[in-house]
C-alpha cells in the first residue's frame, strides 16, 4: 500500500462519514468557510495594494522622470549645463536625458484661473515628446512646433483645461509672478498661448497642474533665456534608478543634486508599504480564528472517535499513523478551503479590475477607480501560510490521540 495511503483513507472517512454529534460537522464546515474568507479576503486586499501601487507607479513614472537633476540651492538655473545631458545619457540604463525649464505659474481661462506649473520641453527630447504623444486625447504633438498668428502652442492637462474651461485651439493666459525684473523690482507678465493638445496621464496631480511647451517659448516668457533648472533621466529599468542616481551625482557636481523616483515620491510609497503590512496583520487574524476552529473541531473528533481509535490500534496500527490521521484531517480542511479562497479571491479580483467595480474621487486618491492586481506569486506564499498555520492547529489534537489507551476505551465495550 502506498506511503500514507491508510492514513489519507481514514481521515478523508472520518471527514465525510455521517457524525452522531452534528456539531463537529458544523464546526468543521466553518473552519473550512473560515480558511477560504481569510485566503480570498488576503488575495483580494494584496490585488488591491499592488494595484494601487503598480498604477500610480506608471501613471506617474510615465509623466514624470526616473532621475532628476535640480540645483542645491534655489536659484534662476544651471550654469553651464550644455555639456551634463550628452555625458548623462551615457550612463547604464539611461534612455534618455532631457534639460527642462519649470515655472509655477496661473493659467487664466474663460471659467476660472489655476494655478500650475509651465514646464518647457526641448524639441530635440524626442523620447519625452513621444511619451506625450502617448496620453494626447486631443490635438498633436507635432503642433508644438507650430506659431500661429504668433501665439507660442501649449499642451494642457486634461483636469487643468476642464477647470479653467480651455478647449482645443483655444487662447490660454499664463500668468507669470516674475516674469519680468525692472529697476522697481519684479513685475508680472502675461504672456498667452494657443491651445494645441490635451493629455491625460491617468495621475491626478499631473492632469490637474501640468502643461507643456517648447522650451524656448517657455525661457523666453520667464525671462531666462538659455536657463534651465532640471535635467531629467529616462531609465530601461526603473529599479535600477537608485544606482544610475549615486552615478550621475558624480558626474554632476557639488552644485547641482540627483534623485531617484523612489526619493521624490517617498511619502506615498511608505504609505503603501505600511498599508500592505497592515494588511496582512490584520486579515491574518482571521485565519488565526479559521485555526482555532480547526482545533476544536479535531479535538471535539477525538474525543469521539475514541473507540476507533482503539480499535485501530488492536489492529495492529501504529501510533504514528494515528497522529497522521488528524494531521491529515486539518490539513484537507485547510486546503479545501485555501483552494476555495483562491479561486474567489482571484476571481473576484479579476472582475472587479474588467469592470471597475469601485470609483473614486481622483482629487484624494490621484487614481479615478479602484484598481486590482492579483499576482500570481501571491497564491504560492498564501496558500503556503494557510496550510501552515492549518498544520499547527492539528499538532495539539494529533498529540491527544495518542494517549488514547485501547483498554480503557475498550473496557465496557
Amino acid at each position: 500500500m502506498p506511503r500514507l495511503a491508510f492514513e489519507s483513507f481514514v481521515a478523508r472517512r472520518y471527514l465525510t462519514a455521517k457524525r452522531r454529534q452534528a456539531v463537529i460537522s458544523v464546526i468543521t464546515v466553518i473552519s473550512v468557510l473560515g480558511v477560504a474568507a481569510g485566503v480570498m479576503a488576503l488575495i483580494i486586499a494584496l490585488s488591491i495594494t499592488n494595484g494601487f501601487r503598480n498604477t500610480l507607479q506608471r501613471s506617474l513614472l510615465g509623466a514624470t522622470a526616473h532621475v532628476s537633476v535640480v540645483e542645491k540651492e534655489l536659484g534662476i538655473g544651471f550654469e553651464e549645463w550644455q555639456p551634463l545631458p550628452a555625458k548623462l545619457a551615457q550612463l547604464p540604463h539611461v534612455v534618455s536625458a532631457t534639460p527642462a525649464l519649470y515655472s509655477q505659474v496661473l493659467f487664466s481661462g474663460p471659467q476660472q484661473g489655476q494655478g500650475g506649473f509651465l514646464k518647457g520641453v526641448p524639441e530635440s527630447a524626442k523620447h519625452e515628446r513621444a511619451e506625450l504623444a502617448k496620453y494626447l486625447k486631443q490635438g498633436d504633438i507635432a503642433r508644438l512646433k507650430e506659431t500661429p498668428e504668433g501665439y507660442p502652442p501649449i499642451l494642457l492637462g486634461a483636469k487643468l483645461a476642464q477647470r479653467t474651461g480651455m478647449l482645443l485651439d483655444a487662447i490660454v493666459t499664463v500668468i507669470i509672478p516674475n516674469g519680468e525684473i525692472t529697476p522697481m523690482g519684479a513685475r508680472p507678465t502675461y504672456p498667452r498661448f494657443r491651445v494645441a493638445g490635451i493629455f491625460e496621464s491617468g495621475f491626478f496631480d499631473v492632469d490637474n497642474t501640468f502643461a507643456y511647451a517648447a522650451l524656448e517659448d517657455v525661457q523666453r516668457v520667464t525671462g531666462v533665456p538659455g536657463a534651465i533648472n532640471a535635467i531629467e533621466l529616462k531609465l530601461d529599468d526603473i529599479n535600477t534608478a537608485i544606482a544610475v542616481s549615486n552615478e550621475a551625482q558624480k558626474i554632476v557636481g557639488e552644485k547641482l543634486s540627483t534623485s531617484p523616483w523612489q526619493e521624490q515620491n517617498k511619502t506615498v510609497l511608505n504609505a503603501l508599504k505600511m498599508d500592505r503590512v497592515v494588511t496582512i496583520i490584520t486579515i491574518g487574524l482571521i485565519q488565526l480564528v479559521a485555526a482555532m476552529n480547526i482545533l476544536i473541531s479535531l479535538i471535539m473528533m477525538v474525543m469521539e472517535k475514541t473507540k476507533d481509535i482503539a480499535i485501530l490500534v488492536s489492529m495492529g496500527a501504529r501510533w504514528e499513523q494515528i497522529r497522521r490521521i488528524f494531521i491529515l484531517q486539518g490539513l484537507y480542511i485547510g486546503a479545501i478551503g485555501t483552494a476555495i479562497g483562491l479561486a474567489l479571491g482571484y476571481g473576484l479580483s479579476y472582475a472587479a479590475e474588467h469592470g471597475r467595480w469601485f470609483t473614486l474621487d481622483a482629487e484624494i486618491y490621484a487614481l479615478s477607480y479602484v484598481p486590482f492586481e492579483p499576482r500570481p506569486l501571491d497564491a504560492l506564499w498564501v496558500a503556503g501560510a494557510a496550510l501552515a498555520v492549518s498544520f499547527l492547529a492539528t499538532l495539539y489534537p494529533a498529540r491527544r490521540a495518542t494517549a488514547v489507551l485501547p483498554a480503557e476505551a475498550l473496557r465496557y465495550e
